[in-house]
């Protein structure tokens, strides 16, 4: 067995421990102060000095006794705003929940910041730990990219990992390529003249203009862009008015575009903006598109992939790895720094409805239960895949 897993097996415990902490405490968005708080006590206890270098983003690092480059490994640390239904004895019971696993991430980097402590003299060069929030928001990695974290010193690949709900235990997925979608987050406020039912030539109707919005929007994934060329635009909410026989002044919808090629993405907000504008003038109205926030598609460095997957194999076994191409239209905000340094995102599997009963539910769902077995492993990956990037890439 690999020592780093055999390490990681034995505080087992531990990180569990750090993992139930963080999913009874959940905090959702930009600013997560237990979580932080707790993330940084740890790293102080195994020896760190992290910093906080914008609103919840902690960095340290660690440098081995031979100088070489540097490796980041991100967690990420937000829950969603959900209540949670799992009947877990460590639930949460503050209206939010981890059910994205990301309480599952910030213990498996704690654990592999142990382990990388404990294996110190074999670093040759620098890891940099990063635990950052809301992913969930796309803002976080922006915001950390934005305060230096790739700076100080400058990293020379990334890589982060996401526990997978549904998926055998320990098996690793990797996309090659652009694997996962960008998503473009927005709100688009349509204002109208408000007037009564019986006598709608007073005024000037948003619902009216906002439904021809809406339809004309779904024209242009299904005639303006290639259809070997995937892209989704969604609207979710659509709201206005307040008795049935009064016409609003607005109507608010909010919506996603999901896309897997960058341009194409570009394209589609640019056509929203000149059918959202141009619509409502043709009905008397005025209609502004906004943007919540968003985030590019994710782009695995192919060459990294298939150095540190190989790395991988040595913890979990030559068949728990998985590499493929394409991709789905989930988003992930750890897209933004594979913009800027080679990067790697991968998937650990756990846990399906095979094993037990209790896996098996979907991500961002009330009853999600994560496998706590694949912790260890987890940190093992991490602290492994750095330790060995960093010896073959001096």
């Amino acid at each position: 067995m690999n020592k780093l897993l055999e390490q990681a097996i034995a505080m087992k415990d531990e990180i569990i421990s750090y993992r139930r902490t963080i999913h009874n405490n959940p905090e959702v968005g930009t600013e997560l102060p237990k979580t932080k708080a707790y993330v940084m006590d740890k790293l102080r206890e195994f020896g760190y000095e992290p910093k906080e270098i914008c609103e919840s983003g902690i960095v340290a690092t660690i440098e081995g006794s031979k100088p070489g480059k540097t490796f980041l490994l991100r967690a990420d640390m937000d829950a969603l705003p959900m209540a949670e239904a799992t009947g877990l004895d460590f639930k949460s019971n503050n209206g939010s929940m981890h059910s994205c696993g990301h309480d599952m991430h910030t213990a498996m980097l704690l654990g592999a910041a142990k382990l990388l402590k404990q294996n110190q003299n074999e670093i040759e060069g620098t890891v940099k730990l990063v635990f950052q929030p809301d992913e969930e928001g796309f803002t976080g990695a922006k915001k950390m990219i934005k305060a230096g974290v790739l700076k100080n010193p400058d990293v020379d690949a990334a890589m982060a990992m996401h526990v997978h709900s549904g998926t055998p235990s320990n098996l690793i997925l990797c996309g090659l390529g652009t694997s996962i979608g960008g998503c473009y987050r927005f709100r688009i406020a349509v204002k109208g003249t408000g007037c009564h039912g019986a006598m709608p030539e007073l005024g000037v109707d948003p619902i009216n203009i906002a439904t021809h919005i809406y339809l004309s929007l779904q024209e242009i994934t299904s005639r303006e862009v290639t259809a070997t060329k995937p892209a989704v635009i969604t609207i979710g909410k659509f709201a206005g008015g307040d008795a049935p026989n009064i016409i609003p002044s607005e109507v608010i919808m909010e919506g996603t575009v999901r896309f897997l090629d960058k341009e194409v993405g570009e394209f589609i907000v640019e056509r929203m903006n000149d059918i959202i504008t141009s619509t409502a003038k043709l009905f008397r109205g005025e209609a502004q598109l906004i943007e919540l926030s968003s985030v590019p598609p994710l782009t695995n460095d192919d060459k990294l992939a298939h150095e540190v997957t190989n790395y991988m194999k040595d913890i979990v076994g030559e068949k728990a790895v998985v590499l493929f191409n394409g991709g789905g239209m989930g988003s992930e905000d750890f897209a933004s720094y594979s913009y800027e340094v080679p990067s790697l995102y991968i998937m650990l599997g756990a846990g399906s409805k095979q094993e037990n009963d209790l896996f098996g539910a979907p991500m961002h769902n009330q009853h999600v239960v994560f496998n706590e077995d694949i912790l260890p492993t987890g940190a093992a990956v991490h602290a492994y895949s750095a330790i060995m990037w960093l010896k073959n890439n001096k």
